[in-house]
């Protein structure tokens, strides 16, 4: 528990192929079932305050209460993904944190001296997040997600859907067809 994000909700993985990575989560790991978006279409997306047209592919599962993502960038965009990964990483890049008082997380985030690596918006205003440029130690990006817009309920079914996954269809698409 962080005394100023509160838990972590998720751990986020940089990888350069993500049917590789969701491959090892199922066969190796256990973990499942994914839902996988094979382009993620951002609101807006900033890397250190200037534009940038990012493209990614997005998994996400839960083991337990803890959400993993698996993010494979799709182009050569700034992001602080591609600086991860152009440092030579893979791997665990970021921990996140989620509220339903984004704004307040932010402001109070910024008033500590956090600085923003990226941030973005998905599917409307309730759904910004924010990257803290605090990657200093490996995998240890900081993460505020908005979760009181569509995001929160998909997130839950994503943790529902885990619970007593019995190990069929292990990768679900969303938005096309079913695997």
């Amino acid at each position: 528990m962080s005394r100023i994000f509160g838990a972590v909700r998720q751990n986020g993985y940089v990888v350069r192929d993500i049917h590789a990575a969701m491959k090892h989560w199922i066969d190796v790991m256990g973990v499942g079932p994914w839902y996988y978006m094979d382009r993620v279409k951002t609101d807006w997306f900033r890397h250190r305050g200037q534009n940038s047209d990012v493209e990614m592919s997005i998994a996400l599962a839960n083991s337990g209460d803890l959400q993993i993502e698996l993010i494979q960038q799709r182009n050569d965009a700034p992001s602080m993904y591609r600086e991860f990964l152009d440092s030579g990483r893979e791997g665990l890049q970021h921990m996140s944190y989620w509220s339903h008082d984004y704004q307040a997380l932010y402001d109070k985030a910024i008033a500590l001296g956090y600085r923003i690596g990226h941030e973005g918006q998905i599917g409307g205003d309730k759904g910004r997040f924010a990257y803290f440029d605090t990657q200093a130690h490996p995998g240890t990006v900081i993460e505020i997600s908005d979760i009181s817009g569509t995001k929160g309920p998909f997130f839950e079914h994503v943790r529902q859907a885990a619970m007593n996954w019995d190990g069929r269809r292990p990768i679900r698409e969303v938005g096309g067809a079913k695997s």
